[in-house]
């Protein structure tokens, strides 16, 4: 077996943003475990690991540089016996750089600053940063290792192959989109490739807010052999050595794309929740598909214990619907109550008799209960502290097919960014780990329950075909026209876009859910609320 001449330990971990002081912490605790059990030369923490990211606004408060000075000066004090790579954020001149430094033995002995800037709607970097120039190199035992940021890869791995680096490790904040790991992993091994150079490749993991950050980090022979493969949404430290060992490294599979989805949900649903200090969540449960999948989320990111399901029948609510919902808590270990509201709903229209007069029954009477749901939801989370999880999809919130202060309300919306197509495949796949989905949730035709004999299709276009529109309308900027010449009906592609267009107020008071597609209705899409241009 080669004798190692370096060991690099890549530390894929969840950082919160703004809290200096314990990521400062928690990335001391792992260099020491890294020195002291691994027997690490190197440890490589992500992009941006001191503050977390991103930080948006947070970077233009005037004491966050001298935070950072502190936890920068706790770090180089405790980097005895190890090298420390990791990025920050530097501010230098008035100035504010995407950094990455290079400590050992209590000195700053390397850095480089990001050059290509995200401006891709998930990160508006050209908003807080200066772009750099140059490139990091640092030697030890011998070893040449360049240091960068995964935007910048192809350039300084050419300028590591000009400085004789035999290892570049990458620093990147990657969040999960479907698909974005194969791609991200093609680019490393075409890196490794062309520039002859073993790559060291570490991501941020967890999720903030709407972000899902991927994980996947790994280490890349020159040859393009696979040395290291961390799993996707899970926290530790992965060794890589170099030169490679004989032995044949145990990779572990790649996921389907449903359980990569499936896990950001329940990744993004319990970092949100647990950084946000909340106990517990509660959500309605009305023994539809959307409910059912959230209970399954909240449960495996919580543990049942901590989630609270209401069931509110009325009049037109299904036996079966309360009895499957009631089933599924069961078998999650979920609390679950029954709430009936028949009563509520009756004196809201007692009341406004006298105003509605002889006007026919509309959505108003169906949007009433699904608001006396909400302030009862909302009443329960203030009166325990538990989050409200709203349970709505995208292909609803699309075409506002949800209604405002009703089941709109909540806290955070797991499906927020999952097509209803999607929410039917993810509630399939969860029944692969484990039957708590009962399989009458999934083969019911769907349906709100706000009036008798009601069906989802009665408003709306089949989910296949509403799904595949609001994808090409949404995501790839498809025309009308475009979209009528693949073959869909004009008179279905008018209606559906005209819906998108005309409820971009009721998306802007959503609750926030974590994004998994190209473009979701958050941080990757900015529209206006009122704009004339019917090609929108």
């Amino acid at each position: 077996m080669t004798q190692s001449a370096l060991r690099v330990a890549l530390a894929q971990l969840h950082f919160r943003v703004g809290d200096i002081d314990a990521n400062a912490a928690q990335m001391i605790a792992v260099a020491t475990q890294a020195r002291n059990e691994y027997r690490a030369d190197v440890v490589v923490f992500p992009e941006m690991a001191l503050s977390g990211y991103p930080l948006d606004d947070l970077l233009l408060r005037r004491d966050l540089p001298a935070a950072v000075d502190r936890a920068l000066a706790d770090l180089r004090a405790s980097s005895q016996g190890i090298t420390v790579v990791f990025g920050y954020p530097e501010f230098a001149a008035g100035r504010s750089f995407n950094a990455t430094a290079v400590l050992r033995d209590g000195e700053f002995i390397a850095g480089g600053r990001k050059q290509q800037l995200a401006n891709n709607g998930e990160f508006n970097e050209k908003r807080y940063f200066t772009a750099g120039c140059g490139h990091c190199v640092f030697t030890h035992a011998g070893v040449r290792v360049a240091v960068g940021i995964a935007a910048d890869l192809e350039q300084y791995a050419a300028n590591a192959t000009t400085a004789a680096a035999q290892v570049l490790i990458c620093l990147d904040a990657a969040t999960f989109c479907s698909n974005a790991r194969e791609a991200c992993e093609q680019r490393l091994v075409q890196c490794a490739q062309s520039s002859s150079v073993a790559v060291c490749y570490v991501n941020h993991t967890g999720g903030q807010d709407e972000l899902v950050f991927t994980g996947g980090s790994c280490a890349i022979a020159a040859d393009a052999t696979f040395m290291v493969r961390a799993p996707a949404f899970a926290s530790g430290l992965y060794m890589m050595a170099w030169p490679p060992a004989d032995a044949v490294p145990c990779l572990p599979p790649q996921a389907t794309i449903e359980a990569q989805i499936y896990d950001a949900l329940v990744q993004a649903t319990r970092d949100y929740v647990v950084d946000n200090g909340f106990p517990s969540v509660l959500l309605g449960a009305s023994g539809g598909i959307d409910s059912a999948l959230v209970m399954a989320i909240a449960a495996d990111a919580l543990g049942g214990g901590h989630v609270h399901a209401v069931a509110m029948p009325t009049r037109y609510t299904a036996d079966i619907s309360n009895a499957d919902a009631a089933e599924q808590a069961t078998r999650l270990g979920v609390r679950y109550q029954e709430l009936p509201i028949e009563s509520l709903f009756e004196g809201f229209l007692d009341t406004l008799a006298p105003m509605f007069g002889e006007l026919p029954v509309d959505a108003t009477e169906e949007n009433l209960q699904a608001r006396i749901r909400g302030t009862l939801l909302m009443a329960l989370s203030n009166k325990f502290g538990g989050l409200l999880l709203a349970t709505g999809n995208k292909s609803e919130l699309a075409v506002g097919y949800a209604t405002l202060y009703g089941d709109m309300c909540g806290g955070f919306a797991p499906l927020k960014d999952v097509y209803k197509t999607w929410v039917y495949r993810l509630a399939r796949f969860r029944n692969t780990r484990s039957a708590v989905i009962p399989e009458r949730v999934i083969s019911r035709p769907p349906s709100a329950e706000l009036r008798a004999d009601q069906a989802d299709s009665d408003s709306l276009p089949d989910y296949p075909t509403l799904d595949a529109i609001i994808a090409a309308y949404v995501e790839a900027d498809e025309s009308v026209q475009a979209l009528c010449e693949r073959g869909y009906d004009r008179a279905m592609v008018e209606r559906v876009t005209r819906l998108i267009r005309r409820n971009e107020y009721k998306r802007r008071q959503a609750a926030p859910g974590p994004k998994v597609s190209q473009r979701d209705f958050g941080r990757a899409r900015h529209y206006p609320i009122s704009a004339r241009w019917a090609a929108l």
